[in-house]
């Protein structure tokens, strides 16, 4: 593959040990004519990232298997042109909440990462650069991070999904240190999967998208990949999943895991449901009790649904049109299963306050601090979709309530 070099490991490596292969986080395996050496990493760890170096200067594979995808490969190589970065389109395809959960995850890792005094990724980039050095290619073996997100999102059943929302936002507020036998542990752990193995007590579906399935595609792309011998540098949460599908226990293949499942029928139909429901009252209200009764209802539905969500706008600090679009929106989008007014409030705010380059850069950081959230144009971007949904959601209850039992 081909990209700029990517920025050094801080701090310089270690000696290499004397046989890499006898590090416990270092599995050898013999699969069909290949040898695939599997390295057990820690995102946070200085001491993962040394192991990866001296492992491959050691082997001198015939590829380096990476558990990142292109997008994340970007990210950590710092590569990625924020100047081109279209928040926009992000929103027109409905992937905002997507990315707002890969930021909150970013943050959290990030966070133990300054404690631990390691960049989150380290490892991952030591094992680019080494390969680099010695000309060794370079294979991107995990999944779109989107497609991921987006199955796990709606793979969740309806009642956990504020499980998993509220576990995100607790993850990255809670700002607590962490005691040195904490950081200790951490340093043994894969952190990213062990709070998704925690997650996944709770919610068996996000720990089957996030573990098991990416388990399966690390394994089938590291056997993908070109030459007799493999190093595979991954989390060690995947490890023992990885080294079952590759010794035959557990059945690999890549089939359906890059599509994102469709919403349920199911949920089409309540979606429908819904506005089906209001205007049908409305209108019925209109035949028994005329057309001035009608219309009091209609007006009602707006007041209900404008008000509460241009006060979730006004709450997010959006620009002023902002807030006039959401008041104008929420009792049109309510009756549309289609669009919600979050994502039209968030592409009229990302438009008529355009987030600055530098925000994307700091975001990790920036969301962290509640107080940055209506600092930042990119993080209020955020805000202007969540906060005016929520009032939409308010709003459609209370009116869509009032109206059919003005029926009775």
């Amino acid at each position: 593959m081909e990209s700029g070099d990517l920025p050094e490991s801080m701090p310089p490596p270690k000696a290499a040990p004397v046989n890499v292969r006898s590090s416990p986080e270092v599995h050898v395996l013999t699969v069909r004519d290949k040898t695939i050496i599997l390295v057990g990493t820690v995102h946070v760890s200085q001491e993962s990232a040394d192991l990866v170096r001296a492992v491959i200067e050691e082997e001198r594979p015939d590829a380096v298997c990476v558990e990142l995808d292109a997008r994340r490969y970007e990210a950590l190589s710092q590569q990625q042109k924020w100047e081109a970065f279209d928040l926009k389109e992000v929103i027109r395809k409905k992937q905002l909440s997507t990315m707002l959960a890969n930021v909150l995850m970013a943050s959290y890792q990030k966070r133990l990462g300054d404690q631990l005094g390691v960049l989150p990724g380290t490892e991952m980039l030591e094992a680019i650069n080494v390969a680099k050095k010695h000309d060794v290619p370079i294979v991107l073996c995990d999944r779109d991070v989107r497609i991921t997100m987006r199955r796990a999102w709606r793979s969740t059943p309806f009642f956990k999904k504020s499980m998993l929302v509220s576990s995100l936002m607790l993850s990255v507020f809670d700002t607590k240190p962490v005691s040195e036998e904490s950081l200790q542990d951490l340093k043994k752990q894969d952190v990213l999967s062990d709070m998704m193995q925690e997650l996944g007590k709770e919610i068996p579906t996000l720990k089957k998208v996030l573990i098991d399935e990416r388990d399966h595609y690390l394994a089938e792309k590291t056997l993908q990949a070109e030459g007799k011998t493999l190093v595979s540098v991954v989390g060690a949460g995947h490890v023992e999943g990885i080294k079952a599908i590759l010794q035959g226990e557990r059945q690999g293949n890549l089939d359906g895991l890059d599509v994102i499942p469709p919403v349920s029928p199911v949920w089409k139909w309540v979606g429908w449901a819904i506005p089906a429901i209001i205007v049908g009252s409305i209108a019925l209200i209109g035949y028994q009790k005329g057309a001035a009764a009608a219309g009091d209802n209609a007006v009602f539905w707006i007041v209900a649904n404008g008000v509460p969500s241009g006060l979730g706008a006004l709450l997010a600090w959006a620009h002023p049109f902002t807030i006039v679009v959401a008041v104008a929106g929420a009792p049109f989008t309510s009756l549309t299963p289609v669009i919600g007014v979050g994502y039209v409030t968030a592409f009229v705010q990302a438009y008529m306050q355009p987030p600055l380059v530098r925000e994307f850069q700091t975001v990790a950081e920036d969301v962290a601090v509640p107080r940055r959230w209506w600092q930042s144009r990119l993080l209020r971007v955020f805000l202007a979709f969540l906060f005016p949904t929520i009032g939409s959601v308010i709003g459609t209850w209370v009116g869509g309530t009032r109206i059919v039992s003005n029926l009775f």
